[in-house]
């Protein structure tokens, strides 16, 4: 049994990110599951003088010592002009301060949705670069697409091709962890 850790990159109180990770979560049986909501971890911009200055919260250490207990990860990435959102982009650069290799050999289920039919493919492509730069392993990717047309809070994704590809996308991540 793995212990895996799922989150949203988004500090959205109403995330439709967190909302698939939630998911997803639902669908996998036989491993320990931590979901955190990213609303509870707000940092600073990132700055040089404010890490020399007041050094790595406790807040960031406990999120960077989830990660690194983790044996794999659920992430699902927002997008702002096709691009990771500030937030999370934040997020990745104070981790990368504590520990460069902080995903060091994690496996990781990568996934981003949106409203518009791209499902911020965009954050995903660049998220995907980035993670791997600290060590991390994409093991699988999915995107949703049209969220408010494809997805169902009772019922899951609703679309049978997409809801087979996220299936697809869940086996292989599984069978690698």
């Amino acid at each position: 049994m793995s212990h895996i850790l799922a989150f949203a990159g988004s500090n959205s109180s109403t995330s439709i990110n967190y909302k698939l990770v939630k998911y997803t979560t639902s669908l996998i049986t036989h491993h320990e599951i931590e979901l955190i909501n990213m609303v509870d971890y707000n940092f600073p911009v990132f700055s040089e003088d404010l890490e020399r200055e007041e050094g790595y919260s406790d807040l960031l250490k406990e999120l960077k010592d989830k990660i690194v207990k983790a044996n794999a990860l659920i992430i699902s990435v927002n997008e702002h002009n096709s691009n990771p959102s500030a937030y999370f982009k934040n997020v990745l650069d104070w981790l990368s301060r504590v520990d460069r290799n902080f995903l060091a050999d994690t496996k990781i289920l990568l996934m981003s949705c949106s409203g518009g039919r791209r499902g911020a493919i965009g954050s995903l492509e660049v998220v995907k670069g980035i993670l791997n730069r600290f060590g991390g392993e994409i093991t699988a990717t999915f995107s949703l697409p049209s969220f408010n047309h494809t997805f169902d809070k009772a019922k899951g994704i609703t679309d049978p091709e997409l809801a087979e590809g996220h299936k697809k996308a869940l086996e292989i991540f599984l069978s690698q962890i």
